[in-house]
């Protein structure tokens, strides 16, 4: 079977979960999501608000994305305990501990380096609970007080629950999650337009949706599951990369990956993953994505080079420096 047939098959199998999800919509519940579709998630010419995020904080999401997750955790916690109401510090803690899980799970399937279904490993639950406080937190705020901040918040937490779930194959919990987050981040882009990160998780359920094969589009529609749009999915992406305080980085890696899984658009993949090696060099990870699109491009001396850099990056976790040694042994531009 070819890597495009098989890829096929996987989006199928992972789809078809997505619309059986939907199975228990009422029809009143299809008529209110239909009316959200509604919405309008264009920019308004109203200044942004931009989220209150404190300088360290800025700094230790610069410590994960260079390869450091552990290095950051102790600010994310001191952010617990500062402001124990505060969902903030929740997310960032799962962000940090999703990268090392993402570069712990990674393996080499179809020619493509990825996070593949690995099914549920032992810390998953710890993951879910922490991600569970922080929804927790973020609803209690919204009781008292309805905010886009709280429901971007909401809709990150039960996203990350969608991208674990994912992972360990519970593709209807996947589905679920998703639709949730969906709903949150439309919410918050109903009551701030200029919401950059909430675009970044929109753009993610458009593009994915819009994946689905044809024949699975025509049971979504009968399902009433919300549908997706590709190219507005990747014009929210490029919205998130850009202007994100939050999901910046992730947008970017996203984007790059699903242009080389979904739409084997290698080098547009390329052009927009390397920003990411450029700014941040220690990330095994990128390196890894890097030099994956870089050989699918036949650039095999960059792209052994690259991978060569990527099992040199010196790396405190140690799940995740035996794997990215591994796969940087694996793929064929390195031999």
């Amino acid at each position: 079977m070819t890597k495009e047939r098989r890829c096929f098959s996987w989006i199928v199998h992972t789809c078809v979960a997505l619309v059986c999800a939907a199975l228990p919509l009422s029809a009143r519940a299809q008529t209110s999501a239909r009316s959200r579709d509604s919405v309008s998630v264009r920019p308004s010419t109203s200044p942004a608000r931009n989220l209150e995020i404190p300088p360290e904080v800025t700094k230790a999401l610069d410590k994960i994305y260079s390869g450091d997750p552990d290095g950051a955790m102790p600010v994310f916690r001191q952010l617990q305990q500062r402001e124990p109401g505060n969902p903030l510090g929740y997310i960032l803690e799962a962000e940090a501990r999703w990268w090392k899980i993402y570069c712990a799970s990674s393996t080499v399937k179809w020619g493509m380096v990825n996070a593949w279904k690995r099914g549920p490993q032992r810390g998953d639950n710890e993951y879910l609970a922490l991600l569970d406080r922080e929804i927790d937190l973020s609803n209690g705020a919204i009781a008292q007080h309805d905010s886009a901040e709280m429901r971007l918040y909401a809709g990150i937490g039960l996203a990350m629950k969608a991208q674990l779930y994912g992972l360990q194959g519970g593709n209807h919990a996947t589905a679920h999650s998703a639709v949730a987050a969906r709903r949150e981040f439309l919410r918050a882009v109903q009551m701030n337009p200029n919401l950059a990160d909430a675009y970044t998780g929109l753009g993610l359920y458009n593009y994915y949706v819009d994946t689905l094969a044809p024949v699975v589009k025509v049971l979504r529609f009968l399902m009433g599951i919300p549908g997706g749009n590709r190219e507005l999915g990747i014009q929210q992406l490029e919205r998130g990369m850009k202007d994100g305080q939050l999901t910046a980085v992730d947008a970017r890696f996203y984007l790059a990956t699903n242009l080389r899984t979904y739409d084997h658009d290698y080098q547009r993949a390329l052009t927009i993953a390397q920003p990411l090696a450029a700014r941040y060099p220690g990330n095994p990870i990128f390196l890894l994505v890097i030099g994956n699109l870089q050989q699918e491009l036949g650039n095999h001396a960059p792209a052994a080079a690259t991978f060569h850099a990527a099992g040199d990056a010196p790396i405190h976790d140690s799940a995740c420096a035996a794997r990215v040694r591994q796969l940087a042994g694996e793929m064929p531009a390195s031999r």
